[in-house]
């Protein structure tokens, strides 16, 4: 929509930058898979593939058949809920309660109690999303699952999935096979690697 267009554009002029190009997130994402193709069997040539970007308030589900994106849904889903629950759970401002996620130092009774029900969540809600592309589209199976956004970086949930889902799934580290930077930390790259997986793509559009 041309208002959303205009939001963003607006945003980078607050930041004193000019805007030439204003991408499609999908088609971005699309880009970014063709670097973690290289990795598929066949590079991804006839697999059909599910992309799930968990972000902190919406997920959304990019499905590729080799290597072209076929099916884009969003659904009300996100990290956010996890922050929200620590909150509610342990009496923190959300701040806090964002932070205590990202660092640690909540209760032992955290993972089971809070942080594996939502583990748990999110598998029923990337099904959810799966069941809607199968049901909405030719496809009737999926080979390889890939997680991305700053949830995906949960320790154990890529094995969660995979388990509930009986699909092999990885998180996204598109950097894999680039050569980083002197300046770059690799440990911290990799660490936000799922998360920024779209600005990787509107990068990658300088060596197309």
């Amino acid at each position: 929509r041309s208002e959303t267009v205009d939001e963003r554009v607006a945003a980078v002029g607050l930041g004193g930058l000019d805007c030439e190009i204003v991408d499609v997130e999908a088609y971005a994402m699309e880009r970014t898979c063709k670097e973690l193709a290289v990795e598929w069997p066949n590079g991804g040539e006839g697999l059909t593939v599910a992309l799930l970007d968990i972000g902190a308030t919406t997920t959304t589900l990019n499905a590729l058949h080799s290597n072209t994106t076929v099916y884009t849904r969003e659904q009300n889903f996100g990290g956010r809920q996890l922050t929200e629950e620590i909150q509610r759970r342990y009496g923190l401002s959300f701040e806090e309660a964002g932070m205590a996620k990202r660092n640690g130092g909540l209760p032992d009774s955290y993972e089971a109690e809070v942080l594996d029900p939502f583990k748990e969540a999110v598998a029923q809600q990337g099904n959810r999303a799966i069941q809607f592309f199968l049901g909405a589209t030719p496809y009737n199976h999926v080979d390889l699952i890939i997680l991305a956004g700053g949830t995906s970086s949960i320790v154990g949930l890529d094995d969660l999935i995979q388990d509930r889902l009986g699909v092999d799934t990885v998180v996204a580290n598109p950097f894999t096979n680039m050569s980083i930077g002197p300046r770059v930390e690799a440990e911290a790259l990799s660490s936000d690697a799922p998360a920024i997986m779209i600005a990787c793509g509107l990068a990658l559009r300088s060596f197309g």
